[in-house]
């Protein structure tokens, strides 16, 4: 495998618009790209996984001129999951975050993927 395969891990540096930079070692696990044609809005996000096990989601938006770049960090430990965005942490019991993103998107609770589903795929990233 070469240093450019798609997961080669490297130090990677993004800069915020809230004046922060997350710095990491990783390597890209999933990404994707969508252009709203109403706005003339381009959005990119990207996942990546770090070495040290937590995964970090990215998402660039811009149109003409104008950028909005976000990144979150994200890390299981125990029954918690801690968010930050290079400048604000906040740690949430994962029931408490599984109810809200079953809220935020509107499913049911046996409509949404279960905590061992999403474990299971946030491992499978760190392979």
């Amino acid at each position: 495998m070469t240093d450019d395969a798609p997961t080669s891990r490297a130090n990677i540096v993004l800069h915020l618009d809230n004046g922060a930079e997350m710095q990491f070692s990783g390597r890209p696990f999933a990404g994707g790209s969508w252009f709203d044609e109403e706005t003339g809005e381009l959005t990119r996000q990207k996942l990546y996984a770090t070495e040290s096990g937590e995964h970090i989601y990215s998402i660039v938006t811009g149109k003409g001129q104008q950028r909005s770049r976000r990144a979150y960090r994200v890390s299981l430990h125990g029954e918690a999951c801690t968010i930050n965005d290079g400048r604000t942490e906040m740690t949430l019991d994962l029931d408490m975050l599984m109810l809200a993103v079953r809220a935020l998107s509107g499913l049911e609770k046996d409509d949404a993927p279960t905590l061992d589903m999403v474990e299971e795929t946030l491992r499978a990233a760190n392979c």
